[in-house]
């Protein structure tokens, strides 16, 4: 199995339906053995059966990413029960209600400071923390979007949010290479995720990207796990400060695609329909 004799820490599964879930699935699948994290004790109910799937119901530890003793004690708790880890997954991210609704320009210090706490320097933090545990050969890997490089109406301050992130992949690629650390990320197109049921009109955005993607479908979380897995595994060992698109092609578009009726009418595709 690829992933055979790999230990490493999945950060950020929120249920069965979470991206991270997909990437755990996989890397399970080939031989890993996982740690996971829980931001509080409501979710700790719903990652302990997770933690359980894949056999690692004495690897589930609390981490809070805004709480920096809880950080220095989920590396203790890793040195204690795993020793060294191969691979970590962020996948974390947080904007208050406001950063996500209404005009761009109103959005409020404290929430773009949440978010940007929350969902970029959390990845720097984690992973200077983690640095002592990380094998010569360990892979890092973050969630990103489209919404960071271009504009997807309703995501506002995340938009910002996941370009900083994109960045941040790529200065510690950088830095952590010379190390032997790989970091990457994987920019999936929509889910129906837990995360996802705060962004307005998600539905239609489904609907858009299924009709204007070149392979017309929507992207599941095994397909992006299956991406997760090939990055955090030796398969992708000379590949580092990567953005990898698992979108069935969408970020490639630069406009909908037109077709035309047998009477030679040009047609555009909606997401409602034709």
């Amino acid at each position: 199995m690829i992933m055979n004799g790999k230990k490493g820490i999945i950060l950020g599964v929120a249920n069965n339906k979470s991206i991270a879930y997909g990437i755990a699935k996989q890397c399970a699948a080939q031989g890993a053995t996982i740690a996971f994290t829980y931001l509080n004790d409501s979710l700790k109910k719903r990652v302990e059966p997770i933690a359980a799937e894949f056999g690692s119901e004495n690897l589930v530890y609390p981490c809070d990413v805004s709480n920096i003793d809880e950080i220095k004690q989920l590396v203790v708790s890793l040195q204690k029960d795993l020793g060294q880890i191969d691979f970590v997954v962020h996948s974390i991210a947080f904007a208050p209600k406001e950063g996500l609704c209404g005009r761009f320009v109103d959005i409020s210090k404290s929430a773009f400071d949440i978010a940007m706490d929350v969902s970029v320097y959390s990845l720097i933090e984690i992973t200077r923390h983690l640095k002592p545990l990380m094998s010569s050969e360990c892979s890092v890997l973050t969630l990103s979007y489209l919404g960071g490089v271009k504009y997807i109406p309703n995501y506002n301050l995340m938009g910002v949010a996941k370009a900083a992130l994109e960045m941040s992949v790529k200065y510690l690629a950088e830095d952590l290479g010379k190390d032997g650390i790989r970091v990457n990320a994987i920019s999936a197109g929509p889910i129906k995720t837990l995360a996802a049921a705060g962004i307005g009109e998600f539905r239609f955005m489904l609907k858009w990207n299924e009709a204007h993607s070149p392979m017309k479908k929507n992207v599941t979380t095994d397909e992006v796990g299956k991406s997760g897995m090939y990055l955090l595994s030796d398969l992708s060992s000379a590949v580092t400060g990567e953005i990898h698109y698992v979108d069935a092609g969408y970020s490639i578009m630069g406009m909908p695609a037109v077709s035309f009726d047998e009477n030679g009418k040009q047609k555009i595709a909606w997401g409602g329909g034709e």
